[in-house]
């Protein structure tokens, strides 16, 4: 999911002390000891990453669908994408946005090999993501539940670039920042398609940072 996202929570974790309401519930942030860092800089060798999910937090949600795409010297050279089967059924709400059904997911990959696949391939790349701290927060909760693996991987949020580069848009969107380079959004709220309309609102984003 590439609205503009809050911070999240998982069911196994210290609780910090601040509360954060979300869905209209009232839960606490986790504390992730070994996430990776926010970075403002323009990397040319990175892992676009995006999640689709069962709603909103790990502590009463999973993740659906992972789509990942490597980066080198800002060329596009592999790509990762799996629906994973959750252990429930798919909300309405979330199928009305994403168009992930519950048939779609029934014969999908179950969720430790697809966490497992999903690291191998991003290694220790810098992730980049449209409000990434939500992907960012769900994976390293889901890979440290379901793994015991903790996400160190530093990160960099196109969301906060395109505020900084692209101050004047109505709002900073993945749609709306797209819209404003003709980038072609058919497919958005997919996770495959997500990543590629990130990278190329990344990219497009870089060239204005870099032309000063």
């Amino acid at each position: 999911m590439n609205s503009e996202k809050s911070t999240f929570v998982a069911r196994s974790f210290t609780w910090a002390s601040e509360d954060v309401i979300l869905f209209g519930m009232k839960e606490k942030s986790a504390v992730r000891p070994h996430k990776g860092k926010m970075l403002l800089s323009f990397p040319s060798d990175f892992t676009v990453v995006d999640i689709e999910s069962t709603g909103g937090s790990a502590a009463v949600a999973e993740i659906i669908e992972i789509s990942a795409l490597r980066y080198r010297d800002d060329k596009f050279v592999a790509a990762f994408s799996s629906l994973v089967k959750p252990s429930t059924y798919i909300p309405y709400f979330i199928t009305m946005l994403t168009g992930i059904t519950d048939e779609m997911v029934a014969d999908a990959p179950e969720r430790k090999g697809v966490l497992r696949d999903f690291k191998d391939f991003v290694g220790d790349d810098i992730i980049i993501g449209h409000n990434v701290n939500f992907d960012v927060n769900f994976l390293y909760d889901e890979l440290a539940l379901h793994l015991g693996y903790d996400l160190k991987n530093d990160f960099v949020d196109v969301l906060k670039l395109s505020r900084i580069y692209l101050p004047n848009l109505i709002n900073h969107k993945q749609v709306t920042v797209a819209e404003h380079f003709g980038i072609d959004t058919t497919g958005a709220h997919r996770a495959l398609k997500d990543t590629e309309v990130c990278a190329e609102n990344y990219l497009r984003i870089k060239e204005i940072a870099l032309r000063g």
